[in-house]
């Protein structure tokens, strides 16, 4: 994220838009589901605390409830994933093994 951050604020905006597309969408494909595994433990943890919008489990729920919409906006995270590895494979050299 920091590389990122840093190239971002650093390039000319025409660079940025052809060299940082797939990276980026990598990036937001790690943080959406890391994310759902936060959750997912969180829930665990509080168990039926979790689902009450009151008392101890308020932020859990909340953060249930919201953090989906962070991997559907731009793009479901197959498509992120997939865009990150087709750019990333468009900047191979042909004769590299995978």
């Amino acid at each position: 994220m920091e590389s990122i951050t840093y190239q971002m604020a650093n390039m000319p905006h025409k660079q940025m838009m052809t060299e940082l597309g797939g990276p980026i969408a990598i990036l937001k494909y790690q943080a959406t589901r890391s994310m759902t595994l936060v959750s997912d433990e969180a829930c665990q943890l509080f168990g039926g605390r979790a689902l009450t919008s009151s008392g101890m489990g308020k932020n859990i729920e909340a953060m249930q409830r919201t953090f989906k919409f962070a991997s559907i906006l731009g793009g479901s995270e197959e498509i992120m994933a997939d865009l990150g590895v087709r750019q990333a494979l468009a900047f191979f050299p042909r004769n590299a093994k995978l």
